[in-house]
């Protein structure tokens, strides 16, 4: 928890498995949606596309420029195995240097992107902080800490639980800025590229803790109107 969100001496940070649904008339906030729902709803919504644009930039964008070097690559190795010693090399290196060096180019895009989009998962995470501070004020800690929002959670648990999905892309996005320096030098071996490029499609760090595993049935289950986009 942040050291704004520790201020409250609320309780600790909850588990983040959704609790057994409970029946509308035990949740008074439902009633009537406050600013404060809209505003964690649409943050949450926002860090799902946020997520939905990550995975297009890896596994669209990213995964074919580095497939793309790979094969570029790999086919020059074999080509320049063929030329008799002696012959020329240049007319064949020339070209096929060039659309590498144009793959290395789309891989630092991708990239500086996904580094934008971190930079925006951080601004809303923060931006939810800023509603439970002006929450609390105006109604106090026991409606931000204890009333349910819509099922089971409370506000306050939405915004102390989601600074957890920072720590998979942070590592995820550092993986990635590895990857491409493996990828950029033309004397890796075609097996380390092999697996480099297996890791890039795999992205380990969210294969259990991205926003599909631990976020998406989670907000379907405790968020009205979720699918609104």
């Amino acid at each position: 928890m942040s050291g704004r969100l520790a201020s409250f001496k609320g309780p600790s940070t909850p588990s983040s498995s959704p609790v057994a649904a409970k029946s509308p008339a035990a949740s008074p906030s439902r009633a009537i949606e406050s600013t404060y729902h809209r505003k964690i709803r649409s943050a949450l919504q926002e860090l799902r596309a946020i997520t939905e644009t990550w995975d297009d930039l890896v596994l669209l964008d990213g995964l074919k420029a580095a497939r793309s070097l790979v094969d570029t690559r790999t086919d020059l190795d074999n080509a320049l195995a063929l030329i008799p010693d002696g012959q020329p090399r240049h007319r064949l290196v020339g070209p096929k240097l060039a659309v590498m060096e144009k793959r290395i180019a789309e891989l630092d895009a991708v990239t500086a992107k996904l580094k934008k989009q971190f930079r925006r998962m951080s601004t809303v995470i923060d931006g939810m902080e800023a509603v439970l501070i002006e929450a609390h004020k105006a109604k106090g800690w026991h409606w931000v800490s204890e009333e349910p929002l819509w099922v089971s959670w409370s506000l306050e648990k939405f915004v102390s639980s989601v600074p957890d999905l920072l720590v998979p892309y942070h590592r995820s996005l550092n993986t990635h800025l590895e990857l491409v320096d493996i990828l950029r030098s033309h004397l890796v071996s075609f097996e380390h590229a092999r697996d480099a490029l297996a890791t890039w499609a795999d992205q380990p760090w969210l294969e259990d803790d991205g926003w599909e595993a631990t976020w998406e049935d989670l907000c379907a289950a405790e968020i009205e109107r979720w699918a609104t986009r």
